[in-house]
């Protein structure tokens, strides 16, 4: 179970003007139905419509969303090819692929990290063990992605999330854990958004908000704790 998330020195040492969004979420129903499967599929075409304010250079790696997270992931250590989790929904948007619902909380942080230009993660809590941290690791931290069957272990000097059982997420938002990732069963959520300047700080504020409208549309549940951490305050406790 979590019970703290915190933001290592080593992130703001490469990111000293950075934020990280947290919000605790419980009393959550994840199951997929009928009845918001509608709703959900408006939502994330909405949403797709919204990411083109993003999508305005001539070339897709030149916008100014895609060309921020690149410039950062130069920070670390990473595998080949490795990119943001917001280039990726981006770049389905640019190639006019319409993204498909998956689950409720899924779809609805999918939605708002696509009309914000923002990167979303999300972790079941009661899978995560003890203090979830964001910082460089070193080489051989376990993580198994989601869909896979082998263990892809972490790089030396890689930023990632990671708690006392392995990685959560590596490359900073790139991939999350199948060990504490959200399924049908998931009724507790942490909730995190990086931002490594004041542009993303602001779209993330922004994000948050949304969240919170959509948590109580569909859920009808208000978040537990949504605080914003920094260089100055990196730590949130979990109570």
């Amino acid at each position: 179970m979590l019970t703290k998330v915190t933001v290592d020195p080593s992130f703001w040492e490469l990111f000293p003007n950075a934020q990280v969004n947290i919000m605790l979420v419980s009393g959550i129903d994840n199951h997929d139905t009928d009845d918001n499967l509608s709703a959900r599929r408006k939502l994330l075409s909405e949403a797709e419509d919204k990411a083109e304010d993003f999508l305005g250079a001539a070339q897709f790696n030149r916008n100014a969303v895609i060309d921020e997270w690149r410039k950062a992931y130069q920070q670390f250590k990473k595998k080949k090819g490795v990119r943001a989790s917001i280039e990726a929904l981006l770049k389905r948007v640019d190639k006019g692929e319409d993204l498909q619902p998956i689950s409720p909380l899924v779809d609805i942080y999918n939605s708002v990290s696509l009309s914000h230009g923002v990167p979303i993660g999300i972790e079941d809590q009661e899978k995560l063990a003890g203090e979830m941290h964001l910082g460089l690791v070193h080489e051989g931290l376990s993580f198994k992605a989601v869909g896979k069957d082998t263990d892809e272990p972490t790089l030396e000097g890689e930023m990632a999330w990671y708690d006392e059982d392995g990685a959560v997420c590596r490359c900073l938002n790139w991939r999350d854990a199948q060990r504490t990732m959200l399924d049908e069963a998931s009724t507790k959520g942490v909730i995190v958004i990086e931002s490594v300047n004041q542009d993303q700080a602001a779209r993330a504020n922004e994000a948050v908000n949304d969240l919170t409208e959509l948590l109580k549309e569909y859920f009808g549940v208000t978040p537990d704790k949504a605080v914003v951490l920094t260089k100055d305050s990196p730590s949130v406790a979990v109570e």
